[in-house]
């Protein structure tokens, strides 16, 4: 049974005596804060918000970069947990600051953080195997969409037969903008497939009674317990892979296809922003391992 509860119950007893800060910074720490007592409670059982310590922030923290929230996100979300640690009367431990959990900025295009075909098909299996063939639909559409895993569990039944008419899948993303993605026949198949046991009116991949961030939680946790079960030659070189890493995929499989029709650099980065709701198409290298780019600009076709 969760611990959750009963650390929200004492994060709002220290809401109620808190004077420090304004209103709205107070409300959104507090949201930040929400969400690290959800993880820790699943996590560790931890029962008591004394007891809160460095190992959940390191664990924690881990899990949202995972998550591939930007660096300023992260960075916020300690300032928010932070704020209210200090609020706990009689806490038994200091937590870690900014450096000791490296939240250093983003390197753009550090490593290869695709998944390999080997990979995401072994993965796919093990889906079928744990019978979560929704967490196979979900990985589908981040792999062939390039979305985001908050997209994807966002998406409710009149967006999944809207794209099926249409063949235009469209969606909330990140910071509220909205976008419009085509789909292939992979992604048809997975939404068809969740509308199969979806009723109108509902979410496609969460059920009225889960939070979506727990859902997200418990995604990123199968894929933690389960890519340890293989490692193929091909993924050499590659990152642990997660979610996000899916979302690479999609955009380094485009990248090359476009640079292959002869597009420069900045007119695939200027076609793929877009797609993946993003205005600057620099931010698109962000995606894309260095070494690609310079086979590319080297005069290769992107091949290994």
């Amino acid at each position: 049974m969760s611990t959750y509860p009963n650390l929200l119950a004492q994060a709002e007893k220290l809401r109620r005596h808190n004077r420090q800060g304004s209103f709205q910074t107070k409300e959104r720490y507090f949201e930040a804060f929400k969400r690290f007592l959800r993880f820790v409670a699943e996590e560790y059982r931890l029962e008591k918000l004394q007891n809160l310590s460095g190992k959940h922030m390191h664990s924690y923290f881990a899990y949202l970069k995972e998550k591939g929230l930007a660096p300023s996100t992260i960075k916020t979300e300690a300032s928010a947990i932070r704020f209210w640690h200090d609020q706990i009367p009689n806490a038994k431990h200091a937590l870690p600051s900014n450096a000791d959990l490296s939240l250093e900025r983003r390197r753009y295009g550090d490593k290869d953080r695709t998944w390999s075909d080997s990979s995401y098909n072994q993965m796919l299996l093990e889906c079928v195997g744990a019978d979560r063939l929704d967490y196979a639909s979900c990985m589908a559409l981040a792999r062939h969409l390039g979305m985001r895993i908050h997209e994807v569990l966002r998406l409710d039944a009149a967006a999944a037969r809207s794209a099926l008419k249409t063949g235009i899948l469209t969606f909330k993303g990140k910071g509220g903008m909205w976008r419009s993605v085509p789909i292939n026949e992979q992604a048809r198949i997975a939404l068809r497939d969740a509308l199969t046991c979806t009723k109108p009116g509902h979410k496609l991949f969460v059920p009225d009674d889960k939070a979506t961030d727990k859902a997200i939680y418990e995604l990123q946790k199968f894929i933690r317990e389960h890519r340890a079960k293989f490692r193929f030659p091909d993924s050499d070189g590659r990152v642990p892979i997660t979610f996000h890493g899916l979302r690479h995929t999609y955009v380094a499989e485009h990248y090359t296809r476009l640079r292959r029709a002869g597009d420069t650099d900045l007119a695939a980065c200027k076609k793929l922003a877009p797609l993946l709701g993003h205005k600057r198409p620099e931010i698109v290298h962000a995606y894309l391992a260095k070494e690609l780019i310079a086979r590319f600009e080297n005069g290769g076709d992107g091949d290994v």
